[in-house]
């Protein structure tokens, strides 16, 4: 069964919309919360989605480096996933996270099966061998 992914408020509707017509199947944080979730802190709304199984997905990458956003992540060996670029529009995000689809879709199904601990971004350059790069971040020792 494909992993069900919760949408941080700052990927937007057409970025959940653009994932649904892809056929991924995904929650938008202000479907949980008022305001469309804009007062809630970072660490409430991946505690919501990782309680449900959901794959937290955003573009903000220093949710990874702060204890006690990135803490809900750890505690349940969970995956979390960001895009490397906050200047991309709707269009590219979606089209970056479907193109990924397998690479994302792997590392949730064994956080689910293995409880494999990593966050991961969706880069935005290629690497040296010329292909479009999905690199592993792992998080500070501290925080394990």
């Amino acid at each position: 069964m494909p992993p069900e992914f919760f949408l941080d408020r700052n990927l937007g509707r057409r970025v959940a919309e653009g994932l649904r017509v892809s056929g991924w199947t995904v929650h938008r944080i202000g479907d949980f919360f008022p305001d469309d979730g804009q007062d809630v802190p970072d660490e409430e709304w991946i505690t919501h989605g990782l309680d449900r199984s959901w794959v937290p997905l955003s573009k903000d990458g220093r949710i990874k480096t702060r204890d006690l956003e990135i803490r809900p992540v750890l505690e349940r060996e969970a995956v979390l996933f960001y895009l490397d670029n906050q200047q991309l529009r709707s269009g590219e995000m979606v089209e970056r996270l479907v193109a990924r689809r397998d690479t994302i879709t792997g590392p949730s199904r064994r956080a689910a099966r293995r409880h494999t601990r990593c966050d991961t971004t969706v880069s935005s350059g290629p690497g040296p061998d010329g292909r479009v790069p999905l690199g592993a971040a792992r998080p500070r020792p501290e925080l394990l």
